[in-house]
């Protein structure tokens, strides 16, 4: 027995007990009753019997994918269109001796109808999403831009079908009606569409993951991308503050990714320190005799006298001006020393890249740059290991006597203006 039979059945009923003139209303209060009442029923019926029969199944299989389905209650999202179904059929009854309510009520059941499909799409989604989000083989992937597009998706289209119910046309007469205000819709949709663009492009060519380090100095953004959305990426800085960058930013702008760093054997250590220029010298016999027992290049300095001897010897070179012939310096002896500590240091990476070199002389002095690469490559214990060599170099460094350029501090200065006038710095 359907609604309407069902609806008759209790008006004849009630037409042997009550006046004719109420006959209807009294038939419309019972059904909208009964109509609740069912509504109720399947809704308890669900949530309790239903809903604790599939949480137990749940529980005892091992698959994850009906985990994430009833952690975002799509089951429940379900049981709601069945009674929006149901709501849909028995307006018609209800409402059919007031057909002024029947235009008003039945193309809102309809929307209601509508409106339950797109929040258990909804629920599906975000489960296949965080389904696939914690995939390992996915879990770089930019999954939840996908699903926000697809949300956006189901979106329209189930705005065309509620305006097709609301205004009484066809879904298609309402799809042609689109192609009018197309310029309005990319216009509000630019940055969706700019994302989602970008976001397949991320993908493709495997620009960005989450957990990458990336640098983006125009957004002032430097820390681990923890978030990849439709229209933005979500970056946490490593003072714990969080940067938003536009996702078509860093297709379409420059930016720093350090995941090659991470993925390599080792990470760069490029620093450099000033040494006074009036502090590098010949080296004469007292500094070499003394650098003679410093293990780390007391084989170097022996090659490299013998070398020099017969080099001079060979050309007879004319020893009394130092500037003749060939000598070592201590500027060059130090090179050697910092290299053979970096050599020796079982924290650098020797089989990559490493040496000390010159720059460019400044005002400040002459640069003596380390560059090498940690094994370390975490940011706390890769500091610890570029902080050691250098405590190492600035503490050694005297031994060949040489010195740190120091601009003089404000005492300093006055001492000297007052003791020799105006201090000049190199």
């Amino acid at each position: 027995m359907n609604f309407l039979e069902l609806s008759e059945a209790l008006r004849k009923w009630l037409s042997h007990w009550i006046a004719e003139d109420w006959v209807a209303f009294v038939t419309f209060i019972t059904g909208f009753g009964v109509l609740a009442a069912l509504c109720f029923t399947i809704w308890f019926f669900t949530r309790v019997v239903i809903i604790r029969v599939i949480r137990r199944i749940v529980t005892r299989t091992e698959t994850r994918w009906d985990d994430k389905l009833f952690e975002y209650k799509v089951f429940r999202q379900l049981a709601m269109i069945v009674i929006a179904i149901v709501i849909t059929h028995a307006v018609p009854v209800l409402f059919r001796h007031y057909p002024d309510w029947l235009v008003f009520s039945l193309p809102l059941a309809q929307v209601y109808v509508v409106v339950a499909i797109l929040r258990a799409l909804h629920a599906v989604l975000n489960a296949i999403s965080d389904l696939l989000e914690t995939t390992p083989s996915l879990s770089d992937k930019p999954i939840r831009s996908y699903k926000q597009v697809a949300k956006i998706i189901f979106l329209l289209i189930g705005l065309v079908f509620i305006l097709s119910i609301l205004l009484r046309q066809s879904p298609l007469y309402i799809l042609t009606g689109f192609g009018a205000v197309t310029a309005i819709l990319l216009l509000i949709f630019k940055d969706a569409i700019l994302g989602f663009t970008a976001s397949i492009q991320m993908s493709a060519i495997d620009l960005v993951r989450i957990g990458d380090w990336i640098t983006v100095e125009k957004f002032g953004a430097d820390g681990e991308v923890i978030e990849i959305n439709l229209t933005t990426v979500k970056v946490r800085n490593w003072d714990m503050t969080v940067t938003l960058v536009p996702s078509y930013a860093l297709v379409s702008e420059s930016f720093r990714n350090w995941r090659g760093m991470q993925e390599s054997e080792g990470r760069r250590i490029k620093r450099f320190m000033y040494i006074k220029i009036s502090s590098i010298k010949y080296c004469d016999e007292d500094l070499y005799n003394r650098l003679l027992k410093v293990e780390r290049i007391r084989d170097y300095l022996l090659e490299r006298h013998r070398e020099i001897e017969t080099f001079n010897t060979t050309g007879g070179i004319d020893k009394s001006v130092l500037i003749n012939g060939r000598h070592m310096t201590n500027i060059g002896i130090f090179r050697q020393y910092a290299e053979a500590y970096l050599r020796q240091n079982p924290k650098i990476n020797s089989d990559m890249t490493y040496m000390v070199r010159h720059l460019q002389a400044t005002h400040h002095g002459l640069p003596i740059e380390v560059y090498a690469f940690s094994r370390e490559k975490e940011l706390e214990r890769f500091e610890e290991v570029a902080a050691d060599i250098f405590d190492h170099l600035f503490a050694a460094i005297a031994y060949f006597d040489l010195e740190v350029f120091e601009s003089p501090s404000g005492g300093e200065r006055k001492m000297a203006e007052e003791n020799s006038g105006p201090v000049i710095e190199e």
